[in-house]
């Protein structure tokens, strides 16, 4: 087993301080909720959206503390692949780990193709292929490289919503009579919301992915993940308000560009260039850190021979895995050229969410001396998850479960072609 501290093992290089890993977290999740998220969570609940980013953001929070405890004693790139078989078997590492992999594939893709059509509709292909080949080469140096850029990105992306909101408030046509009462609001709708949601939130423990390249991770993570999750959440609950009021929630529930509509509601339209130049710098954020974070899952796994052994290699100057790293580019480069993956965030909810009910699952094994929160916050994860994830529409249900089915039964494949051999052998 093992255990957390400055001198813990690691194969990687530890070089992320608490101020990279919290930047690492916020630019996993700054983007993607302000950019991508609200417009279905306003189809689905009208403007109690807001309490659906209530609720995602309590599942958020019991989420966050198990990945922190977990992170702290299992300081290893990988994540909930190695808390789940660490704490519940290799089956349930597995399926985690192959949960995160799929949904964060059709994520990156569809931040790739979302900084593509932001910058120029009409050769968003092309752009979005060039981002993951450029981001890729980012990660491929190191890790540090990885956070001195997503804190530039971070940094300009706040200041972007920053002169977003002030242009929705001093613009004229901010009415906070549209953000009650609630209309077009049901219990499944805000439940749906929240699913969907819950995608701008799932950035936090990105690093506990990086667990292996952060320093003294017991100390580091576990006050990083709630640090970068609290800002994260004043960030959307300030923005959403500000959307909710100058636009409402039916203008909202249409455009593809929901903050860019608000501010063009109002006498300072001609400050919407702005938010579409901070969407396009967060989806380069929300890119840099899924690549970083699924190539050290990838990594994690190959290490156990659940994914080609080939990746699980180390750059000897470098320290960073980057046979994963090229093959998550590469993937993630070929489904943006040739798919249409901007409905992907469904899809990508249901599977992470499913990844967060494992690391809640494993957080609710922990024994008392090991704990840092209550139990009972791992078992309202593990119910608020499952929740979530079945409030989702049919679509994303069906497509989520059938690749978690798929890799399921690759597993057992693979496993009983083990022991068939093992018994030959003997």
């Amino acid at each position: 087993m093992t255990t957390g501290g400055a001198g813990a093992p690691t194969r990687l290089a530890r070089r992320l301080g608490t101020v990279d890993a919290v930047v690492i977290g916020l630019g996993s999740m700054i983007g993607a909720g302000v950019f991508a998220a609200f417009g279905p969570a306003a189809r689905a609940a009208g403007n109690g959206l807001l309490a659906g980013l209530a609720i995602a953001a309590v599942v958020a929070f019991c989420n966050a503390t198990s990945s922190a405890e977990l992170a702290a004693i299992y300081p290893e790139s990988g994540g909930t692949y190695v808390y789940g078989r660490a704490r519940l078997g290799p089956f349930w590492g597995f399926l985690a780990g192959w949960g995160f992999v799929t949904g964060k594939l059709a994520s990156c893709a569809a931040m790739a193709m979302t900084f593509g059509s932001y910058a120029a509709p009409r050769l968003a292909r092309p752009l979005a292929v060039g981002a993951v080949v450029a981001l890729t080469a980012v990660d491929y140096l190191g890790v540090k490289k990885t956070a001195l850029l997503t804190k530039a990105i971070v940094a300009a992306v706040l200041a972007a919503l920053a002169v977003a909101a002030g242009a929705v408030w001093l613009g004229g046509a901010a009415d906070p009579g549209r953000l009650w009462p609630l209309w077009g609001a049901s219990a499944y709708g805000i439940l749906q919301a929240a699913g969907f949601l819950f995608f701008a939130f799932a950035g936090y423990a990105r690093l506990a992915t990086l667990g292996e390249e952060v320093m003294d991770p017991a100390r580091t993570i576990p006050r990083a993940i709630p640090i970068a999750l609290g800002i994260a959440l004043g960030v959307y609950a300030s923005v959403a308000v500000s959307a909710l009021a100058g636009a409402g929630a039916a203008a909202l529930a249409t455009s593809a560009a929901p903050l860019a509509t608000a501010v063009e509601a109002g006498r300072l339209a001609w400050l919407a260039p702005v938010v579409r130049v901070g969407a396009t710098l967060a989806s380069l954020g929300v890119l840099l850190s899924l690549i970083a974070g699924v190539s050290r899952t990838a990594f994690a796994m190959a290490s156990n021979h659940d994914l080609p052994a080939f990746l699980a290699a180390v750059h000897p100057r470098h320290r960073v895995p980057h046979r994963a790293t090229l093959a998550v580019g590469g993937v993630v480069a070929i489904v943006a050229a040739l798919a249409d993956v901007r409905a992907a965030i469904g899809f990508s909810s249901f599977a992470v969410l499913a990844y967060y009910a494992i690391a809640n699952a494993a957080a609710w094994t922990l024994e008392p001396e090991r704990r840092r929160w209550p139990r009972a916050l791992a078992g309202l994860g593990l119910v608020g998850c499952l929740a979530l994830a079945f409030a989702l529409p049919v679509a994303s249900v069906a497509a989520g479960a059938g690749a978690l089915g798929l890799g399921a039964l690759a597993y057992a494949v693979r496993h009983r072609r083990q022991r068939t051999s093992g018994s030959a052998a003997a």
